[in-house]
C-alpha cells in the first residue's frame, strides 16, 4: 500500500494487489517504453513510498535488471557520481531532479545512459531539449499516479515522427505520450461527465481504468468522488488527447484558473516561465481578482548569481503567451515548496499567499 502525495489535498491510501503488481512489472519490460532487459542498469532517484519508487524495483527483479538504490542526501553531484560510477543505463526521477543535474552534466560521464525517464508533473520542453544538447539524450516523459501503480502513459516516439524536424520531435516529447498497452484512457468534461473528443484541442479531464488502476481507496477514503460509476479513475488532470492517443496535460481541475470565465493552464505558463534562462523554478497559482473572479500569480525562483525583475519576465513572456494569460503578479521566492516526493506544492503556496486578491 503506498499513499498519494497530497499536493492539492490529503494523502489517500492505494491498495495495491499480487496480480496488479506482477502486470504493470511487466510493462516496464514493453520495448516500446522503458524495456527493461538483464543488461540493464538501473537508478530510480525516486522513494520507494513514491509508488514504489514508480514499480521499477519489481520490474529489475522481473528482469534480473541491475538497481542501484541512492541514499539519502541526492545532491546533482551524488546523484551524477552513481550514474558515473555504476554505469546506469535507465534512471528515473522527478523534473526538479533533473533541473539541479543540467548545470553540471559536462562534469561527469553520462554516456552510459539510454533513457531518463521524468515523471510527477509535466517536464518543460526546454529542460528536454538542455539534455539533448549537452548529452545527446532528451527526457522520456511519462505520467501516472500512485493510484495507476503508477505508469499509464510514455512519450515514446514512433516509426510516424520519424520525418520530423528535431524542434517538431521536441514539442512530440514533451507531451505525456499515448496510453501503455493495457491501459484504457479517455477524457470527459469534469462537470458534466460527457466524453471528449481526441481532436488535439478539445479538453476534459482524464480518466484511466486497467488491471493496475485502483477502483478505490483505502477504508473508502475521498468517499469514493474519484471513482465513476462504471468503473473509471477521476484523475483530476486535465489534458487534450490528439488522433494518435498522445496525452497533453493542461493542468490539475484544482490548478487551473479561471479568468472571465476562460481558463488559463498553469502548466503551460509556468513552462514558459522556467524557459526564461535566468528562471530556477516557477509555479503558477490562481489569485481572487474582483472583475475577473481569478487571476494567475507566478512564484518564481531566480537562478543563484542573478537577477530578474517582474517587468522583464512579462516582457519575455508576452510572445510566448496570449496576452490574457500574463500573470498579473510576479513574486520572487526562495524556494517553490515541494512534497515528500518532490512535487510542487500548490497547496502551500495557496496557504502561504492566502488571503492576497487582485483588483
Amino acid at each position: 500500500m503506498c499513499y498519494t502525495s497530497g499536493t492539492t489535498g490529503n494523502p489517500k491510501g492505494v491498495v495495491y494487489s499480487h496480480r496488479s503488481t506482477l502486470l504493470h512489472s511487466l510493462a516496464t519490460l514493453f520495448a516500446d517504453g522503458v524495456g527493461l532487459c538483464e543488461r540493464d542498469v538501473v537508478l530510480p532517484v525516486v522513494p520507494m513510498f513514491h509508488a514504489n519508487a514508480w514499480g521499477l524495483p519489481y520490474g529489475c527483479l522481473l528482469a534480473g535488471t541491475s538497481l542501484v538504490l541512492p541514499g539519502p542526501g541526492m545532491t546533482p553531484d551524488a546523484v551524477l557520481t552513481l550514474i558515473q560510477d555504476h554505469r546506469v543505463t535507465v534512471a528515473a526521477g522527478v523534473p526538479t531532479i533533473w533541473m539541479g543535474l543540467l548545470p553540471k552534466l559536462g562534469e561527469y560521464d553520462c554516456s552510459s545512459l539510454r533513457i531518463l525517464l521524468c515523471g510527477g508533473s509535466a517536464v518543460p520542453k526546454s529542460m528536454s531539449e538542455g539534455f539533448r544538447a549537452a548529452i545527446g539524450l532528451p527526457v522520456l516523459q511519462g505520467w501516472g499516479m500512485t493510484e495507476t501503480s503508477p505508469v499509464a502513459t510514455l512519450g515514446v516516439l514512433r516509426s510516424q515522427h520519424d520525418d520530423l524536424s528535431d524542434d517538431d520531435k521536441a514539442t512530440v516529447r514533451a507531451l505525456q505520450g499515448p496510453p501503455v498497452p493495457l491501459v484504457d484512457l479517455r477524457i470527459a468534461d469534469p462537470e458534466t461527465g460527457a466524453e471528449q473528443p481526441w481532436d488535439g484541442t478539445t479538453s476534459g479531464e482524464v480518466q484511466v481504468a486497467g488491471p493496475w488502476i485502483a477502483s478505490e481507496y483505502y477504508r473508502g477514503e475521498g468517499g469514493g468522488t474519484q471513482f465513476t460509476s462504471d468503473g473509471w479513475l477521476r484523475t483530476g488532470d486535465v489534458a487534450v488527447v490528439d488522433g494518435s492517443g498522445y496525452v497533453k496535460l493542461v493542468d490539475r481541475t484544482k490548478d487551473l484558473v479561471k479568468s472571465g470565465g476562460e481558463w488559463i493552464s498553469s502548466v503551460e505558463l509556468e513552462n514558459e516561465i522556467m524557459a526564461h534562462p535566468k528562471v530556477a523554478e516557477a509555479a503558477v497559482i490562481a489569485i481572487p481578482h474582483e472583475r475577473w473572479v481569478e487571476r494567475p500569480m507566478a512564484c518564481v525562483v531566480v537562478k543563484d548569481g542573478e537577477t530578474l525583475t517582474a517587468d522583464e519576465l512579462i516582457a519575455f513572456l508576452t510572445d510566448r503567451v496570449a496576452k490574457w494569460w500574463l500573470p498579473d503578479a510576479v513574486e520572487f521566492i526562495d524556494e517553490v515548496p515541494k512534497t515528500s516526493v518532490g512535487k510542487f506544492s500548490k497547496k502551500t503556496l495557496r496557504e502561504k499567499f492566502e488571503g492576497y486578491s487582485l483588483s
